[in-house]
């Protein structure tokens, strides 16, 4: 049986645990108890009035979060649990109630990074372990929710660590309110702390780093809750230490960071000396401090000056100060005797002290050695003695830096003023807890009235929220008696009280602290709160609410008064050092306007002899107390309380003696005495039903309202009424009865446990009873059947058996050696014919093999030898385009001199036609000589004389142009014999062909100037002339119709041609039966000799026009000049060499000639001579590739036909080949059809080649016209010739084209260089040529030939974007047409402006579609998942589609040959690419943010807090912070199936949108690693959630996940690998943890998780019941000792806002953009299909 346990009281450990031995009865006198020990106590009991020790709480209670959820409330249950949390878990913080309790640990914990802060942001404070974070985060969410005021009180002993809890608090505010503006206000707020630590802190012996003054910072806020100011108010700054320090202590860290950088330039001027040199840093005897650099934290204070925007003129004026202070105090004030003091005028110190503060020493060293009296009649200046004189300096010196401190924390409260309306603050209150001393003196005094203050308010709010709670669960409210310390407050401020009769004290010149204590005793003896001490007559006794305090009255009076003679200040007041004067100005001005909270003294004061401060330390100390305190009571206030463990600052030790006492004097138990009258423990209906569930019936367990099945099952098990009371949604319990129903709880369990270990022992026991039973009857069988064959068997048997056996084994032998012989002879028979059959398996398998190799040997050959076939066809065609090209370049060349040798003819003709219109005039003037002729016959013989002068002159001119004209021919006999050293027959048919087009032209504009002088001379002289041209007009009419007939013949010829090339095509797929089809070689063969005859005769026909040209040229030649000059220059002009004249002049003229009569035919002749070219080339090719192909087959042919005979011999046993025959039958006739189809394609083209010829005869027509209209010309020459004055202007006009030839040259080449571009576009016009006749291929098949392009106009293209991206909606796409339909068509308007090499309308498009698609996103930011992801997906897909079709090698591997065809030709598009990229980068980590807050609520509560497993619950009691789940019953709640279903439909609408199955692995794995970084760091930061039970729970969620994986074919995504860490937490909590092998184990297998974490959760690990066992103290050294070497990060909690990096794979798309069609739900109607 066992008995409960009980605390009793200990000097050592305060409370030491005892169980009970015996019951108690009642008149028992002694409680048998047995300690820890063992060893046995009877504890003495009052049997009048017993007061019996306090019960123990249970195990499972012990080590909660909050103290208020232990059944037990009383002192010795709060300081075990603060024990087991503080030493066992390592956890500094716990809640009790309002107050969260923080234990110094004296050593640096990973527990508060922006990791941490993150995690507690917007959390509950239930939620989460107890934080100073958790606090600040519920400081803030009020202040938010309800729109007032907080304040944060930390209070605490000095070295409980108030000033790092107060830092962390201002810090997380920090964090989580950004400030809006670029000022960063927050990062001021939190500069403010080294400064104030630095002029504010000191060491003492209980602290290192102690803050000897109170604070209260009031952060600002705005209305969107970020801070835009702080404010700061000081309280009770520690002077004295300035002069003294005690041992082991220092003086102010300024001071000493200071000295460090003495050596510095900038502080040479101070004249420093190291700390032990000055009298004012080197009385405590310690000037340094371990683990800390003065000087590195003087850097820090210097850049927190400049981060506040002080700047280095202040910083220097505070340091000069603070410097002169440290020198003051080593002046030196010697005894001059008698009552006289004095200072060597000489000191070095006073000197520095007077310059640094440019003071008058001689009047300094006078009144630091005087002092003025003021009588009624007279003034008296009396000296003071050394002591006095070393006062004043002191008093000086306090002064001085309390002035300074003030004016810092001024100027930083100015640098942090708040620059707007400010909507709501914070306060943070940093204050010195409750101090007792062995000596106190008047700062404890002051110290711990400021704490009755803040403890009367404090019971008062606790008092409210008791009141609130039982008001809002409809519990009656009982009067709750409380400790009220309203009558030491009394005491103290009061009037007569202690402080009103201090100040009256101080009035009097002649008052001291003894006259004053003897007051103290007359009027307070009476007050039970104040005592006079039995030993002591310098001393009195105040009873506070922690303690009695004893205080030593010496000092009173003078820190009361804090009194600075007038005249030293006057001395300070008019120094020429203006930031000190201002000190002392503003002093006055203070005092003078001074309206603090006065305090009414018992009688009138009286006027002081000198005028010295009058408002004493205690009366303004009480004004600013009166002010916080009404500060806070317009708040809602938070408190932490801050306890110091050890004195000896050891980490994570725990003096029980020391916590107590604080925790009397912090008011922690007094919260948990008020708590503990009442009903402290308080469940909600849900949490009582999942704990206590066992305790049901089944029929109270099967009822639907768990309310009143909780109330039944309770009116069942607590008879008593009033132990428990149910409210609204909580059931409140007494003291005890939490554990009562434990107990219960437990015995149930243990009962359930009991019976099953006695059904699984009476089974096994049984099994091994039965198989022992089974066991024994089979060992007798066999003995009692051994013993009855002894029983029966005689010799005589056994002769007879043994007989018996000798014949039997003779018999059997000549029966076996029978059977074996038999069976010998069968074995060999069967392994003859077995090895003959293996035998003939084996060379039958053989010969397979052996022409199995010969195949392969054939094939393989074949195979090469068509490779090597493919690469010289390749070879080919390269060199017979490059020599194409090279011809078509020199062709180019020639052209280009022709042409200028055109145009200067033709300015020859148009000034022809001006010489005309002159003739005119001229023959209107002859009418007019031929009237006066008998008049002028005497000027027509000086006329004659001139005309033979003129003849001369022409004859001159004529000789001049000849010679010209030899220069000319000499040139273009160069040039063409150049051009004949490079032609082949080919060339010099498409030369030919040239220059025929160019003759054409020549002779047609040559035309057109005959024309328009024929039109001006017809009208005048014939009708006849009109008519011809009329004739002439009509036969050009003729001529355009017979080419547009041509044209039409031509497009159909090219669609035949392009059947032939797909018949070619098949051709080479069915290579093996094309040798069938050797019989059209011949037939292309005779096709291609004629197209050569025609070439040839079309060649002769060139010469005999170019002859006949000639000619007529002579003639024309011979009637121009033949009247004017002689015969001899006409045999002058005429050159000897014929073929000369047939190269230049024939040429020449006969261009000339033909040049305007042939324009009409250009285009036409041109696309003739370009098809004819092609088709020459492509028969040409297409002979040598049959040929080539057919020599093969046929070899090939009748090598495969002899291998297939000799297989069909060998294997004419296999019936099953028979069947190919027909299918051979087939393909035969196929192929004869095609051959049909090909020999009546070829006799089209000689068909068409025939409508050639006749288009020769057309020509030959045309020339008899033009010779015709030479014939005209000839006749309006000879009328030009009439008058020699035309001549003459003729010579002149030619004279001027000749100077003029320098320009034509500089435009030639421009002519050149425009030519060379032209060739370019040539290119890709025959890239274009050659997908127009693989396009139609298919014509067949489809009506249209689509290219795969968008035709958009630039006026067009706001609306594409409007209509495919701003006002695309995803769902109807998704169910309407492709997914990613936009991208593609978004690519094929990109791929047609690349067609038209329109580079601005490429840039505009891109750049459009970019700023588009970036609009839609933004607009969807936080909101539309299925936007982004339809965006995501159709960018990624814009991008692949810019990869694939550009060109480049590796992103064509899988494209199929039209795609290839379909590639970019002008842009490279690699910047929209990367453009594209960071932009679908931006849109993936938008999608992320996006799923994440989505998916983020349900993280914790389906991962860790839902009961995924049955009849498994982890729910434990809890305190005052209830978790948030859990408040309402229909409250929305999610389970790990809110998890998969969030995940199934962020994966659906992925898919549904067509995204790349390795962006959708990214994403999972994205989502996976965020699922298990938070519910890794919630179990990091919830010790409720590190059990057993729980790790259970959190392994089977992980199985949901990767089942989830398994269904969706996501397990290569490796985005299980994510939840390791979270895996491998769950099996810490699950595994044992005992044994040395057992923290092997944990360091071999906790991979992913580091040292931090493994002991954060062992440490944080609690038993749900008690059965489990919590993890021992040296169970985690062994651990941490084994986890030393372990290399990682220090990091507690896991970065959940880590990102992946994410990759875009390239990814061929299939779709083949010619056969996408465009909805017409689009609306994209104005886009045309090319």
């Amino acid at each position: 049986m066992t008995y409960n346990r009980v605390w009793i009281p200990d000097a050592e450990h305060v409370w030491k645990s005892a169980e009970i031995m015996r019951d108690f009865q009642s008149g028992d006198n002694v409680l048998e108890l047995l300690l820890e020990d063992g060893t046995e106590h009877c504890y003495p009991v009052d049997p009048l009035k017993p007061q019996l020790p306090p019960l123990r709480n249970p195990d499972i209670l012990v080590g909660e979060n909050d103290l208020t959820a232990l059944s037990y409330l009383h002192e010795p249950a709060v300081l075990h649990n603060l024990k087991v949390r503080f030493v066992e878990s390592r956890i500094i913080y716990t809640y009790c109630g309002i107050i969260l309790v923080a234990v110094n640990p004296y050593k640096q914990l990973h527990i508060y990074g922006d990791a941490i802060i993150h995690a507690y942001s917007g959390q509950n404070m239930g939620d989460m372990d107890p934080h100073i974070f958790a606090v600040a985060e519920e400081a803030y969410k009020q202040m938010a929710r309800n729109h007032k005021n907080q304040s944060i009180i930390v209070s605490g002993e000095s070295g409980a660590g108030k000033t790092v809890s107060a830092r962390y608090t201002m810090r997380y505010f920090a964090v989580v309110s950004k400030s809006g503006s670029n000022t960063r206000v927050e990062d001021k707020v939190l500069a403010s702390n080294p400064i104030t630590e630095a002029i504010g802190n000191a060491k003492t012996t209980r602290n290192d780093n102690s803050s000897r003054f109170g604070k209260y910072t009031e952060i600002s806020f705005d209305k969107k809750y970020r801070i835009i100011g702080a404010n700061m108010r000081t309280y009770l700054l520690e002077k004295s230490r300035v002069v003294f320090q005690a041992d082991n202590e220092r003086n102010y860290h300024i001071f000493y960071q200071l000295c460090s950088c003495a050596q510095l330039p900038e502080f040479k001027h101070l004249r420093l000396l190291s700390a032990d040199k000055f009298q004012y840093t080197c009385m405590g005897g310690e000037i340094t401090i371990d683990g800390v650099d003065d000087k590195k934290d003087m850097e820090e204070t210097q850049r927190t000056f400049s981060l506040l925007g002080l700047k280095e003129d202040f910083q220097s004026d505070v340091f000069k100060v603070l410097a002169a202070i440290l020198h003051l105090g080593n002046v030196e004030i010697k005894n001059s005797g008698g009552d006289k003091s004095s200072v060597s005028s000489g000191d070095p110190h006073l000197a520095v002290f007077c310059e640094l503060l440019n003071v008058s020493a001689e009047e300094l060293v006078r009144w630091l050695c005087h002092r003025r009296i003021v009588l009624v009649a007279e003034t008296v200046v009396k000296p003071v003695h050394k002591k006095r004189a070393v006062n004043a300096r002191d008093a000086l010196a306090k002064q001085i830096y309390a002035h300074l401190f003030d004016c810092i924390i001024n100027r930083i409260n100015t640098a942090l003023k708040v620059p707007a309306k400010q909507h709501a603050f914070i306060g943070v209150l940093d204050i010195y807890g409750f101090e007792t001393f062995d000596i106190n003196s008047f700062e404890q005094f002051c110290i711990n009235y400021a704490n009755e203050k803040l403890q009367q308010q404090f019971n008062l709010h606790v008092f409210k929220l008791e009141q609130e709670e039982y008001m809002k669960e409809d519990i009656p409210w009982t009067l709750i008696d409380f400790y009220d310390n309203q009558p030491v407050i009394d005491l103290i401020e009061a009037k007569m009280g202690i402080l009103d009769l201090l100040d009256e004290e101080c009035l009097f010149p002649q008052g001291t602290d003894q006259s004053w204590l003897q007051k103290l005793f007359n009027y307070l003896e009476p007050n039970p709160l104040f005592e006079k001490p039995r030993l002591s007559n310098e001393a009195f006794v105040i009873q506070h609410f922690a303690d009695k305090v004893e205080y030593q009255c010496r000092g009173f009076l003078e820190k009361n008064r804090d009194a600075l003679y007038e005249e030293l200040v006057d001395i300070m007041r008019d120094s020429k050092f203006p930031f000190l004067a201002h000190f002392f100005q503003e002093e006055e001005r203070n005092a003078a306007n001074s309206k603090g909270v006065k305090v009414r003294p018992a009688r009138p004061a009286v006027k002081p002899a000198n005028k010295q401060l009058r408002t004493s330390v205690g009366d303004k100390f009480c004004s600013s107390l009166s002010l916080l305190m009404e500060t806070l009571n317009a708040t809602t206030p938070h408190y932490v309380r801050c306890i110091k463990p050890n004195e000896e600052k050891l980490p994570f030790e725990y003096d029980s003696g020391r916590v107590v006492q604080q925790l009397r004097a912090c008011g922690v138990l007094e919260t948990i005495r008020i708590s503990a009258q009442s009903y402290p423990s308080r469940w909600t209906y849900i949490e009582f039903y999942s704990r206590y569930s066992i305790l049901m019936t089944h029929q109270e367990a099967d009822q639907s309202d768990k309310k009143q099945t909780c109330k039944n099952v309770l009116q069942r098990l607590i008879q008593d009424p009033n132990q428990y009371k149910f409210g609204r949604t909580k059931i409140f319990f007494r003291a005890g009865q939490v554990a009562y129903l434990e107990k219960l709880r437990l015995d149930r369990l243990r009962g359930a446990c009991v019976t099953i270990q006695k059904h699984v022992r009476g089974w096994s026991r049984r099994r091994k009873f039965l198989r022992m039973r089974q066991a024994a009857i089979i060992i007798q069988e066999y003995i009692r059947g051994k013993r009855t064959v002894r029983k029966t068997v005689t010799a005589a048997t056994l002769k007879q058996g043994w007989a018996s056996v000798v014949i039997q084994r003779h018999w059997r032998g000549y029966r076996m050696r029978q059977v074996y012989q038999v069976v010998r002879l069968a074995s060999v028979t069967i392994q003859a014919f077995t090895r003959g059959w293996m035998a003939r398996k084996r060379y039958k398998k053989m010969m397979k093999e052996q022409k199995a190799l010969v195949l392969q040997k054939y094939a393989r050959a074949w195979l090469a030898r068509r490779r090597f076939q493919t690469m010289r066809r390749l070879v080919l065609n390269v060199q017979l385009s490059y020599r194409v090209q090279q011809l078509r370049k020199k062709i180019e060349e020639q052209n280009k001199e022709n042409r200028g040798l055109m145009e200067r003819l033709t300015s020859v003709a148009n000034s022809h036609s001006q010489s005309v219109d002159r003739l005119q005039v001229l023959e209107a003037q002859l009418e007019k000589v031929n009237n006066q002729k008998e008049s002028l016959e005497a000027r027509e013989k000086k006329a004659k004389e001139d005309a033979s002068l003129t003849i001369a002159k022409l004859q001159k001119e004529t000789d001049a142009l000849n010679l010209e004209k030899q220069n000319l021919e000499k040139q273009f006999e160069a040039s063409t014999k150049e051009a004949k050293g490079n032609r082949n027959q080919y060339s010099y048919v498409c030369y030919s062909f040239c220059i025929l087009d160019q003759m054409y032209n020549q002779f047609y504009t040559l035309t057109e100037n005959f024309d328009q002088i024929k039109r001006n001379l017809v009208e005048e002289k014939d009708y006849e002339a009109r008519l011809r041209k009329q004739d002439h007009e009509k036969e050009v009419e003729t001529l355009k119709e017979e080419i547009k007939r041509l044209k039409e013949e031509r497009v159909g010829l090219q669609r035949k041609v392009d059947e032939v090339v797909q018949t070619n095509s098949d051709l080479q797929e069915q290579v093996i039966q094309l040798s069938k089809h050797v019989k059209v070689i011949p037939e292309l063969r005779r096709d291609l000799n004629n197209l050569q005859n025609q070439r040839n005769s079309m060649d002769r026909k060139v010469k005999q026009q170019s002859e006949q040209a000639r000619v007529k040229m002579n003639d024309i030649t011979r009637q121009l000049l033949g009247d004017v000059v002689e015969e001899d220059v006409l045999l002058g002009l005429t050159p000897d060499n014929s073929e000369k004249i047939y190269e230049m002049e024939d040429l020449l003229e006969a261009f000339d000639g033909l040049q305007k009569a042939t324009r009409i035919l250009q285009n036409h002749q041109r696309e003739q001579t370009e098809s004819y070219e092609t088709q020459v080339e492509g028969f040409k090719l297409k002979v040598d590739h049959l040929q080539n192909e057919n020599t093969e087959l046929q070899k090939l042919f009748q090598e495969k036909s002899n291998i297939n005979e000799d297989i069909r011999q060998e294997v004419s046993r296999l019936s099953t080949e028979n069947s190919v025959i027909p299918e051979l039958k087939l393909q035969v006739s196929e192929l004869q059809r095609q051959k049909q189809e090909l020999e009546a394609n070829v006799e089209e083209k000689s068909r068409e080649l025939e409508k050639a010829e006749e288009l020769e005869e057309l020509k030959g027509e045309l020339q008899g016209q033009i010779e015709e209209l030479e014939e005209e010309s000839d006749h309006l020459k000879r009328q030009q010739l009439m008058d020699s004055e035309a001549k003459i202007k003729l010579r002149q006009e030619i004279s001027r084209l000749t100077a003029e030839n320098m320009d034509i040259e500089e435009l030639l080449d421009q002519k050149d260089r425009l030519i060379k571009k032209l060739l370019n576009q040539i290119k890709s016009l025959e890239v274009s040529q050659k997908g127009k006749a693989s396009r139609k291929l298919s014509a067949s098949a489809m009506p249209k030939d689509y290219l795969g392009m968008l035709e958009c106009k630039r006026e067009d293209e706001p609306r594409l974007i409007q209509n495919i991206i701003l006002d695309l909606k995803p769902r109807g796409v998704v169910v309407g047409m492709i997914p990613v339909l936009p991208a593609y068509i978004i690519f094929m308007c990109i791929r047609h402006a690349d067609y038209l090499n329109d580079e601005g309308k490429l840039k505009s498009l891109m750049n459009e579609v970019i700023k588009a698609v970036k609009k839609v996103i933004m607009v969807s930011y936080h909101k539309d998942f299925e936007l982004l992801s339809f965006w995501l997906s159709n960018v990624y897909q814009l991008l692949n589609c810019l990869k694939q079709y550009s060109g480049e090698e590796e992103f064509m591997k899988q494209s199929t040959p039209r795609q290839k065809k379909n590639c970019l030709q002008n842009f490279d598009l690699s910047e929209h690419r990367q453009i594209l990229s960071d932009l679908a980068i931006h849109i993936y980590h938008q999608f992320i943010s996006v799923m994440e807050k989505s998916l983020t609520p349900a993280i914790v509560p389906g991962m860790l807090e839902h009961e995924s497993l049955q009849g498994i619950s982890s729910m434990k009691p809890t305190g005052f912070r209830k978790r948030s789940s859990s408040i309402y019953e229909d409250s929305e709640t999610y389970t790990i199936s809110s998890i998969i279903q969030q995940l199934s439909v962020f994966h659906s609408t992925m898919s549904q949108h067509g995204m790349e199955q390795g962006l959708v692995k990214q994403a999972v794995k994205q989502l996976f690693f965020l699922v298990g970084a938070t519910t890794f760091n919630n179990i990091m930061l919830r010790k409720d959630m590190c059990s057993c039970r729980k790790g259970m729970q959190i392994r089977c969620n992980i199985s949901y996940l990767e089942e989830w994986l398994k269904e969706k074919e996501l397990q290569s995504s490796n985005a299980i690998d994510t939840l390791r860490p979270l895996s491998q937490a769950a099996w810490l909590l699950q595994v044992n943890k005992s044994t040395d092998d057992d923290a092997k184990e944990i360091s071999d297998k906790c991979t992913e998780l580091n040292s931090v974490q493994i002991v954060k959760i062992l440490n944080s690990y609690t038993p749900i019941d008690d059965f489990e066992k919590r993890v021992s103290s040296s169970f985690v050294r062994k651990v941490q000792s084994l986890l030393q070497d372990r290399d990682g990060s220090s990091q507690l909690m896991l970065d959940s806002d880590y990102r992946f990096q994410v990759t875009f794979p390239f990814c061929s798309s299939p779709q083949a953009l010619e056969l996408l069609q465009v909805p017409s739900s689009l609306h994209l109607a104005f886009l045309a299909r090319i």
